[in-house]
């Protein structure tokens, strides 16, 4: 069985981390939604207190397929000052396990060299922060085992393109027609 770790610091973008959860859990994937402050509950960019499976510390990260990151201007530096997390993120990279960000977020593997060569995209005023990489204004890149997309309004999107790493297409096609996706 497959299981995703989503990581989430103050002030990330409700919709973006959310959305994914969901998308992954309608899909029978495990993902857990970690909280990077050792809260049990972590407020987002809006102010939405969100209840989360894990702390940090409570973690395991041999369990886990893939990493993921919610973007948020606030929430992503709070990620990237998280040197644990960029420890394992660099580790997964290294490993050739899947590594995901939207939104902001993509500009912490920017700033890691991760996406140099790589197609990559991003919210668009942190295309920039996405050093060496070809920006791409597709709603989600998948280069090798980096997945990266560009805000709220591909959430949906990137959860999908996310599930269809572990369920297949014909699995994500299913499920983007029962919540009535682009019909």
């Amino acid at each position: 069985m497959s299981r995703i770790g989503i990581f989430f610091a103050k002030g990330y973008e409700e919709i973006e981390a959310l959305a994914v959860v969901d998308i992954c859990r309608r899909l029978g994937l495990d993902i857990d939604m970690v909280s990077v402050t050792e809260e049990s509950a972590v407020e987002g960019a809006h102010g939405i207190v969100v209840r989360m499976d894990k702390t940090y510390s409570q973690v395991d990260f041999a369990d886990y397929d893939m990493l993921l990151l919610p973007g948020g201007g606030e929430g992503t530096k709070n990620l990237e000052a998280h040197g644990p997390l960029m420890a394992q993120i660099d580790a997964f990279y290294e490993d050739g396990k899947y590594i995901g960000a939207i939104c902001a977020a993509p500009s912490i593997f920017g700033h890691k060299g991760i996406l140099r060569g790589r197609r990559a995209c991003s919210y668009p005023s942190f295309e920039s922060h996405l050093e060496g990489a070809t920006v791409t204004a597709g709603p989600v890149e998948i280069d090798g085992n980096v997945i990266t997309s560009r805000g709220m309004g591909t959430a949906i999107d990137f959860g999908l393109a996310v599930a269809g790493l572990f369920r297949g297409q014909e699995k994500v096609e299913e499920l983007a027609k029962g919540i009535v996706y682009r019909q």
